[in-house]
């Protein structure tokens, strides 16, 4: 069996930070004749709050309306030599389904479900995890293939008003597919290749990219942004770049040592694009959880942080529509 490999000893050679594939990729499907079709109650989600390609499964399972079709469990913020674990019965942890794993009595961590699956497993034990409870079969662990399932896959047994929410438009497809190549290489993964470097030089190859293409997104939001990324509908673009902004602020500032600058006095557009979903749009607030998020970081990545001490700060974790910083407010004067 496989005991998975410390994300934080991901680097090659050169100290680079190398991400590894996702292993099951199969699909939900409402065609007749599916090995996944479909239905009610059949499947169920891991994920952790504190992780951003799972908060993108759970942003979307809200915006679809997939809460009572999908139900989901989120593990502990807590993620050490074997990888992500439940709760167990006496703790008390903030959030939605913070509780020990109601399909699998007695199991104490994510890589269980995997080894249930298949024993011989050699890859990563990662969230967010679709399991079908039915076949006892993990469908798939790719964060952005399952939300694209949600779009569109369970519309026949979803009311009309949650079929009519449309996240990844025909019109707007290539765009944001072009968009996602950079989002994703650059800023998604670009703080985890920034923080988990080994090596100056690595550091560096990716936190300059990476505060390259944050201007390039603030640029797109300042000119574009109505309010949201692609205009007065949300799409898959917000979603995805949403899950790295929200944290970056609390954690990838000082963590991965992502501080050319923080969002909320370098990124207007950004800011402002942020607060409104998060404030606004339930499906995005309502899945943040910022308790979850700075203490998987610090206290997780023993190598980085080795004394898990997790730093008070920003106060807030995210500041009200109609507030500044003291920076920003003396230039908006």
């Amino acid at each position: 069996m496989s005991t998975g490999k410390s994300i934080t000893s991901w680097a090659d050679k050169s100290g680079e930070f190398k991400r590894g594939q996702s292993q099951f990729r199969n699909s939900i499907s409402k065609k007749p004749g599916a090995e996944f079709p479909a239905e009610k109650g059949r499947y169920h989600l891991y994920v952790s709050y504190a992780c951003p390609w799972a908060h993108r499964a759970l942003i979307v399972r809200q915006l679809k309306g997939l809460e009572d079709i999908i139900p989901f469990t989120s593990v502990h913020w807590e993620m050490l030599e074997k990888g992500w674990r439940f709760v167990k019965s006496d703790e008390k942890i903030p959030g939605e389904n913070v509780t020990p794993d109601p399909i699998h009595e007695g199991i104490s961590h994510l890589r269980d479900i995997y080894f249930q699956v298949d024993p011989d497993y050699q890859g990563r034990f990662t969230v967010p995890t679709l399991y079908d409870v039915k076949q006892g079969k993990i469908v798939n662990n790719e964060s952005s293939e399952i939300i694209r399932m949600f779009y569109t896959e369970f519309d026949d047994i979803l009311p009309e008003k949650y079929q009519n929410v449309v996240l990844y438009p025909e019109n707007l497809q290539k765009q944001i597919d072009d968009t996602n190549q950079w989002t994703y290489d650059l800023i998604n993964n670009g703080v985890y290749k920034s923080g988990f470097a080994t090596t100056q030089e690595a550091y560096e190859k990716n936190v300059k990219p990476l505060f390259e293409a944050l201007a390039k997104a603030e640029a797109h939001l300042a000119a574009n942004a109505d309010p949201y990324y692609y205009g007065k509908n949300i799409t898959e673009a917000d979603v995805r770049l949403y899950t790295t902004i929200i944290r970056f602020d609390p954690v990838y500032v000082q963590h991965f040592k992502c501080n050319i600058s923080d969002i909320r006095s370098g990124f207007p557009a950004i800011h402002k694009w942020l607060r409104k979903l998060y404030w606004d749009v339930p499906a995005f607030g309502e899945t943040t959880q910022f308790e979850h998020i700075k203490n998987h970081y610090t206290k997780s990545h023993k190598q980085i942080n080795p004394h898990s001490i997790t730093p008070f700060g920003p106060v807030p974790s995210i500041l009200p529509k109609d507030e500044e910083v003291p920076s920003v407010k003396a230039v908006l004067k």
